[in-house]
């Protein structure tokens, strides 16, 4: 391994773990539930198995191959690393967040597919779906995962969490954000007793999705 790789491997350890720690922080996830990964190469970097993410170091880097064979580190890799690697092998996807998030979650146990009530869903690629429930760390819930994630960049997983994948981990984490908003908002908008929330037509979104392609500062 060349010192570029390896140098590059470290910086997206660094973004991992980082990542990892907001998610925690900002109220994603309790204790070490969820986790983070992020492609180099042919190698992921993801986060290991119950171990607090305050406690990760340089020094503790966990890399697999695509096949999930073990190529870095000593700790043992999440157990929902399946997830991870489904959607690396089937996308063009350079990182991946899973999380717990309460709001979200609980969308999850309620609808198929997340209701239009706000654009925001634009940002992950049109109406969110959910995926049928599967035992965290399963082929099962993976191939799940996958059917909801097309043409999508995040997915509900049922009594479970949320999934999103971005080109960088900040573009991945900002859709876990956006969808537990916007799943936020829904149950509040929903719970007003005698009133239902209006919600956008899928021409409507589309008009939202087109916006998007030049929004942003010039590159």
């Amino acid at each position: 391994m060349n010192d570029g790789h390896q140098d590059a491997i470290g910086q997206a350890w660094e973004g991992v773990v980082t990542t990892a720690r907001r998610t925690a922080a900002e109220g994603l996830v309790v204790g070490t539930s969820g986790n983070v990964s992020a492609r180099v190469g042919d190698i992921v970097l993801v986060t290991p198995t119950g171990v607090p993410y305050d406690r990760l170091a340089p020094g503790d880097a966990v890399g697999v191959d695509l096949e999930g064979r073990q190529v870095l580190g000593d700790l043992v890799p999440t157990s929902e690393l399946p997830l991870h690697l489904a959607v690396y092998r089937e996308t063009s996807a350079a990182a991946v967040v899973h999380t717990h998030a309460v709001h979200a979650t609980a969308v999850s146990t309620l609808v198929t597919e997340v209701p239009l009530v706000h654009y925001a869903a634009a940002m992950l690629g049109g109406p969110v779906r959910t995926a049928p429930y599967a035992r965290y760390g399963t082929p099962e819930l993976a191939g799940h995962m996958l059917d909801a994630l097309r043409d999508r960049t995040g997915c509900l997983l049922r009594n479970h969490g949320t999934v999103t994948y971005g080109d960088t981990l900040d573009q991945a984490y900002d859709r876990t954000a956006q969808l537990e908003w916007m799943c936020r908002l829904w149950l509040a908008a929903s719970s007003v007793p005698g009133l239902r929330p209006s919600l956008l037509t899928p021409a409507q979104l589309d008009d939202v999705r087109t916006a998007l392609e030049g929004y942003g500062q010039p590159g």
